[in-house]
């Protein structure tokens, strides 16, 4: 099986945390990036051939990924491949997922793989696509989508999906679709490479060029679409609240353990820093701290990427500090996100709320 991360237009809405970066890059967990949730989980399933196919502000994500080498992809038959978007035009750039999987029909045809799963970057979570594979063909299935039951409420925007008893997909709708069902899509898809060049050149024949939008959702009565349905967790991170909701919930030693260690390790691009280093008269309760922090204030429920430094009188509680922000003396935060290189000065007072947290963009100096 080869691996497709499919990065051509990512539904999202997070505002100030893509203005420079692509959604696959946005930072997540004290020291991941989203896109390396599908990524180990290929890795970790065995899958020697991963293609990321970009499309808008993937300088970020050019040097995250590298080589490969941090999952282990840099030596093996096949590899990482980060593929540009194919256009002539600035008005190719609109054009759907199709038109770009068509323009690399190469990539496709030099691999020897015979099945691929197409994946999302947004879909937070740790899938072992080895059993897909095996639910998949066991089922007799053109295209296997892996699904999760989520009975609760959602912040994050979703593809609602409806399956009979025997967990063939009836109808899919768009995050926008009034569907009233308790099965939401993962966007994570398996099928067989040659199917799959066959929907990419025969919906682009008929001006369609969605993968999900046309070449499937509109084919449900002929192909026959299962489901798979996830049992781990989930988190779908596409907009504000979702991304500060499920950073919060890593605060939670069970789901930190289910999501990073079940059924296999997540991997990240790898930075050698020291050691956080706590002065005296800090504190620092029920957080995450990823490396090369100083604290010298208070840290309460919250999480800080690498390098954040905590000056003393400070009071973070309940935020999403990023790399290498600075939060002056006496200053106050709570309920807040700031992305990377935020400088917060001496005596500032931020506040949002759980539902509409402060939201504090790329080197900005509040």
């Amino acid at each position: 099986m080869m691996g497709v991360i499919n990065l051509i237009h990512e539904t999202e809405q997070m505002g100030p945390l893509t203005l420079e970066r692509c959604l696959a890059t946005v930072p997540f967990g004290s020291r991941y990036r989203l896109i390396d949730f599908v990524l180990s989980s290929m890795v970790n399933s065995g899958v020697p051939n991963v293609a990321v196919f970009a499309h808008t502000k993937y300088r970020s994500l050019m040097d995250h990924l590298g080589s490969g080498s941090n999952w282990d992809l840099h030596h093996k038959k096949g590899g990482l491949f980060v593929l540009p978007p194919a256009m002539d035009n600035q008005a190719d750039f609109g054009k759907g997922d199709l038109y770009h999987f068509y323009r690399h029909l190469d990539y496709f045809s030099r691999s020897a793989q015979e099945y691929v799963v197409v994946a999302r970057s947004h879909m937070v979570c740790n899938v072992d696509f080895g059993e897909v594979l095996s639910h998949h063909l066991d089922r007799g299935a053109d295209i296997t989508v892996v699904c999760k039951e989520w009975p609760r409420a959602n912040t994050g925007l979703t593809r609602k999906v409806r399956a009979d008893a025997d967990g063939r997909v009836l109808e899919m709708q768009d995050h926008f679709g009034t569907l009233v069902s308790d099965l939401v899509s993962m966007e994570m898809y398996i099928m067989r490479k040659e199917l799959l060049m066959e929907l990419v050149q025969s919906s682009l024949a008929q001006g369609k060029d969605h993968l999900v939008r046309h070449a499937i959702q509109s084919r449900l009565s002929e192909l026959n679409v299962s489901v798979y349905k996830h049992e781990g967790r989930l988190a779908v991170v596409n907009n504000i609240p979702s991304f500060y909701r499920h950073n919060m919930e890593l605060l939670d030693p069970d789901v930190w353990n289910d999501l990073f260690y079940r059924p296999g390790p997540i991997y990240t691009k790898v930075k050698d820093e020291p050691p956080t280093r706590y002065r005296r008269g800090s504190e620092a309760v029920h957080s995450l701290i990823a490396n090369g922090c100083e604290i010298e204030g208070a840290v309460y429920g919250s999480i800080l990427f690498r390098g954040v430094k905590v000056r003393p009188g400070a009071v973070i509680s309940n935020c999403i500090v990023m790399q290498n922000s600075v939060i002056g003396e006496d200053s106050s935060l709570e309920n807040c996100i700031l992305d990377k290189e935020v400088e917060v000065r001496p005596l500032k007072g931020l506040k949002g709320s759980a539902e509409t947290p402060f939201v504090a963009m790329k080197r900005n100096v509040i």
